[in-house]
């Protein structure tokens, strides 16, 4: 397959079977991390600049900044490249370090922000110095993807759809909540074309997304301490909040048995699986959204010292004995 932009290269039905990870559940785990850029977030980025183009408002050569603790930001800063635009990237100290590299090989400028925001996170001081920079230059333009419908419209069209094609008797389907846009554009979706399907939105404790107490988050990519102006609570069904520690754990995990290392997000999603279970109907069947892989995560959640450093020592996932291969094989 030739693709004529590096922004085409969305693979929407790539679906691995992990009926092994939680008993009683039938579960694929829907994986993003094969998209150019390496994440869900492709889809979010095409989305904001063709509506800004439409809408006439990206001249050639336009200057774009955006709030991003990683893919996002990876995502714009791609298909800036490839469009002629510049691109500024406001992050902070929890983005990868390899995120922060990869943004500025593809030429964007980053910068990261120091100061926690009243709620514990980062988000609202890096909204602050998007705006003083606007007041500025107002020659900038910022997509806000944090109320720009544009972002769940991409994955109401495309990522939920792919989901519904694949399993049209889907029971449950986990998606993180970040700023929202993929978990909104997917329930908006399945509210119409599989409304039998339960949405479980899934949250890190100390986000304040869903009207919970803040607290201290080191993990990107999952919760706020801010709450996106695109949450709509009344389109889920159910909620799950994950200690960080059980989504370093679940990475871990998958990453032992079933050879996959994603990112924290997707720990999350794994973890609320394996928390709703026992309530679940024997056989149920299940889709958790993978957002990204686990590549620029070698550092953190795949880091025994950067992990007891934050959460203290935890159990250490062992994995399985070698099987032994059936006699002349």
């Amino acid at each position: 397959m030739i693709f004529r932009r590096v922004s085409e290269m969305v693979l929407d039905d790539v679906f691995l079977d992990l009926s092994g990870l939680v008993p009683g559940v039938d579960l694929a785990l829907k994986i993003e991390g094969f998209n150019a850029a390496g994440s869900i977030k492709l889809k979010t980025a095409v989305a904001l600049l063709d509506d800004a183009e439409h809408r006439g408002l990206l001249a050639p050569g336009a200057r774009i900044i955006e709030s991003s603790s990683g893919n996002l930001g990876i995502a714009l800063s791609s298909v800036s490249a490839v469009r002629g635009y510049s691109f500024t990237c406001v992050a902070d100290p929890n983005t990868p370090r390899q995120s922060v590299a990869l943004m500025r090989a593809f030429g964007a400028e980053v910068v990261v922000v120091a100061e926690r925001d009243a709620a514990g996170g980062y988000l609202q001081t890096r909204l602050d110095l998007i705006r003083d920079r606007l007041l500025t230059d107002p020659g900038l333009y910022w997509p806000n993807q944090y109320a720009n419908p544009a972002g769940p419209r991409a994955h109401h069209d495309r990522t939920a759809a792919s989901i519904v094609r694949e399993f049209p008797d889907l029971d449950y389907l986990f998606v993180g909540a970040g700023t929202t846009g993929t978990l909104m554009g997917c329930a908006e979706h399945l509210r119409t074309h599989s409304p039998r399907t339960r949405i479980v939105a899934v949250d890190a404790e100390g986000s304040v997304t869903f009207g919970r107490p803040p607290g201290h988050r080191h993990i990107p990519g999952l919760g706020t301490s801010r709450r996106p102006e695109l949450v709509r609570p009344e389109l889920v069904d159910d909620l799950v909040l994950v200690p960080e520690p059980e989504a370093v754990r679940m990475c871990r995990l998958l990453a032992a048995r079933h050879g996959v290392a994603a990112g924290g997000s997707t720990g999350s999603v794994l973890a609320a699986v394996a928390r709703l279970a026992p309530s679940m109907p024997p056989g149920a069947t299940a889709v958790a959204i993978a957002p990204d892989l686990g590549d620029r995560y070698l550092d953190t959640l795949y880091d025994d010292d950067w992990v007891d450093a934050r959460f203290g020592p935890l159990p250490r996932v062992v994995s399985p004995e070698p099987r032994t291969p059936p006699v002349g094989v």
